[in-house]
């Protein structure tokens, strides 16, 4: 199965290095702000939090503000009151999108959300109309081209506890496990020496709806892109699987 987490990986290797940079620090700022008020400020203790920190430090935020981030959430210094929930709608052709969101104003959002929907040739939907379609997996990606290394890296992960590899792009295996064996199969991975660039509890969709037309695999990559780019939104998922001829001629 593949889906929106392969496709951005993709992209993400073809961006510049520091693009939307300060932007993803507010996201995850706001994910150990929300981790730290609902687990406490020790992330030994906490996850959750141990998670977000893990995150802060690939995309090496500073530690400044990530402390900071944790007196936040835990009430040592004063901050927005964020609020979790999910939404859902439909994009182009159909495809089912599932948004987590983390706002101190949810009519702001909703409205702001709704109109990049709109905008984009999708809509937002009910609550319930496309969650069903989606489970709680660890997503683990890493970049390691073909050869010796990359049959051992999935044998290592098959071992510890994964799920499924998918090793149908050249240049990396998205590994998915059951949320509970997350750690486990990415600390096999780090100790047999894989390069992982993301690794999280991601929503994957059960079935995939194949986008072959490059103007729709446009639209539809264009609406996650303007949703990712919104402040709220933490996450964006889709059924979509564009392939990566399609993606190649994808301009946005």
């Amino acid at each position: 199965m593949s889906g929106h987490s392969k496709w951005a990986n993709i992209k993400h290797r073809k961006a510049k290095a520091d693009e939307k940079r300060g932007r993803l620090f507010t996201k995850i700022g706001r994910e150990i702000i929300i981790a730290a008020r609902q687990g406490g400020g020790d992330p030994e203790g906490n996850p959750r939090l141990k998670a977000a920190i893990a995150r802060a430090k690939e995309v090496n935020m500073p530690n400044e503000n990530i402390q900071r981030a944790i007196m936040r959430g835990t009430g040592e210094i004063e901050g927005a009151a964020y609020e979790e929930m999910v939404y859902e709608g439909y994009g182009p052709g159909g495809v089912a999108m599932l948004l987590n969101i983390a706002t101190d104003n949810r009519n702001r959002t909703a409205s702001e959300i709704r109109y990049i929907f709109s905008r984009n040739g999708g809509s937002l939907g009910e609550s319930g109309c496309v969650a069903w379609m989606f489970n709680p997996k660890g997503v683990i990606s890493v970049e390691v081209p073909a050869g010796e290394k990359r049959e051992e890296l999935i044998l290592q992960a098959i071992e510890a506890g994964a799920e499924d590899v998918d090793d149908s792009d050249a240049e990396a295996l998205e590994i998915k496990t059951a949320p509970e064996d997350l750690e486990r199969v990415k600390k096999a991975l780090q100790e047999a020496g894989a390069a992982i660039t993301s690794a999280a509890i991601e929503m994957v969709p059960q079935t995939t709806v194949t986008i072959d037309d490059p103007e729709m695999a446009a639209k539809v990559m264009r609406l996650v892109d303007r949703l990712e780019d919104h402040d709220d939104v933490q996450a964006v998922y889709t059924n979509a699987d564009i392939p990566a001829a399609i993606m190649e001629q994808v301009e946005l």
